[in-house]
């Protein structure tokens, strides 16, 4: 049964394989995918193999991405990683990540191959990974059946089972077991998460923490910090962070609220996605920071640039962050604004987070507002209470900084797994 299932999935993706060419070529023409770059996303790429060991690391995009980028450190010197994603922001996102961390020439950036037989043969023939790692929840059935097929190690990291995720494979468990079992070690962010994958038939499970904990605050331009605190001092600020469709209008109509008792209020919104940005600027009437429109003197910014959320975060320390306000939701990270000690706000949907929005609620660095109105007055009441702002903060930041050791400990697991004959750098 298992056989005919993974057998009709290969025979689906051969037979799509035209129209996801086609597919592809539209998001280019959308700015969704690199152009010069799509060929990878067919396994096709010219560049040579590295010599010596080479670990395969695919995440899906810029949330998985961050979360390992204290791994990718840790390996440095070890083994060269082969780093997939598959989106165009996490590609711009590494460009500049990776040369701040000393990182060029030890991580290899590609586009994932999509999920066709003959396209992930091509790219696993040209690389031959000595280990493969998938961070989260990817579980692409061509990809682990060529990978076992080749006898590749194989590593789940960070590895997460939301509650909608759980009870969609919960009616397949037997391609569950099958998908799971193809995994040599799965690190699950949380005991919940492993409890569900080991019902689900995943072996060798273990539950070190949620690396995501561990990563380094988000960085900022000194320069453009110092500016901007300079011009903001004294001016009432917030920012709604990773914002998306439908919670910019809340958040232009909290805005509106706030500032008839709070003159020259600036509400920062950065869009999850920055290529929002002008549609966002249009639909609001409100300038936006990767046109080159500066500060206005009250009124809504949008911050539509790649790579400032810690800026952001830094120059505005009352935050809410979205995708949490309108159902389905699921949330945002929350722990990069904890770090940063801003006291933060979030919607009532935050299923994809719930550990984190439990470690804060704990610590009492989180307040979960309802609806809009209930934003307004959070945001209204940190903007007249800076002390009980500052203590949030702390809080937050204080229950954020959590498994220092957990990146260092990923990277040996993984590096375990290399085959015994592979020596180590």
């Amino acid at each position: 049964m298992i056989g005919a299932v993974r057998a009709g999935w290969a025979v689906a993706a051969t037979l799509l394989a035209p129209a996801l060419r086609l597919n592809l070529s539209r998001r280019a023409a959308r700015g969704l995918e690199v152009a010069a770059r799509l060929p990878e996303r067919r396994g096709i790429d010219p560049t040579p193999r590295p010599p010596g060991p080479l670990i395969w690391m695919h995440a899906a995009s810029v949330g998985e991405t961050m979360s390992i980028l204290p791994v990718l450190a840790a390996l440095r010197g070890r083994a060269t990683v082969l780093l997939s994603t598959g989106t165009a922001t996490s590609q711009a996102l590494l460009a500049q990540r990776l040369p701040e961390l000393g990182l060029d020439g030890h991580v290899l950036h590609r586009f994932a191959p999509l999920d066709v037989p003959v396209w992930v043969d091509r790219f696993l023939s040209h690389w031959r990974p000595d280990v493969a790692c998938f961070v989260e929840s990817e579980l692409w059935p061509n990809q682990l059946a060529a990978c076992r097929a080749r006898r590749i190690p194989l590593m789940l990291v960070n590895a997460r089972m939301s509650d909608h995720s759980f009870t969609r494979w919960r009616r397949f468990p037997g391609l569950a077991r099958h998908l799971l079992g193809a995994f040599d070690r799965i690190q699950a962010r949380g005991e919940q998460d492993a409890g569900r994958l080991r019902l689900l038939g995943a072996r060798s499970v273990e539950a070190p923490g949620d690396l995501k904990f561990a990563a380094p605050d988000l960085p900022a331009d000194p320069q453009e910090l110092a500016r901007l605190t300079i011009e903001l001092a004294d001016r009432p600020v917030w920012l709604a962070a990773s914002t998306h469709p439908g919670e910019e209008v809340l958040v232009a109509a909290v805005h509106t609220r706030v500032a008839a008792t709070h003159p020259g209020l600036l509400t920062i919104i950065a869009p999850r996605h920055p290529d929002r940005g002008a549609a966002l600027a249009a639909e609001l009437n409100a300038p936006r920071r990767s046109a080159g429109d500066g500060l206005p003197h009250q009124g809504i910014w949008i911050a539509d640039t790649m790579g400032e959320l810690g800026l952001w975060y830094r120059v505005a320390p009352i935050a809410f962050v979205g995708r949490s306000l309108i159902a389905p939701g699921g949330g945002q990270n929350l722990l990069e604004p904890a770090r940063l000690g801003c006291a933060i706000a979030v919607g009532p949907h935050t299923g994809n987070f719930t550990a984190h929005v439990a470690l804060l609620r704990q610590a009492g660095g989180l307040v979960e507002v309802a609806d809009a109105d209930g934003l307004a007055g959070f945001v209204a009441g940190m903007l007249d209470n800076p002390a009980l702002r500052r203590q949030l903060g702390e809080r937050a930041a204080a229950s954020a900084r959590r498994h220092a050791e957990l990146p260092k400990q990923t990277a040996e697991t993984l590096l375990s797994l290399l085959p015994s004959h592979v020596p180590l750098a």
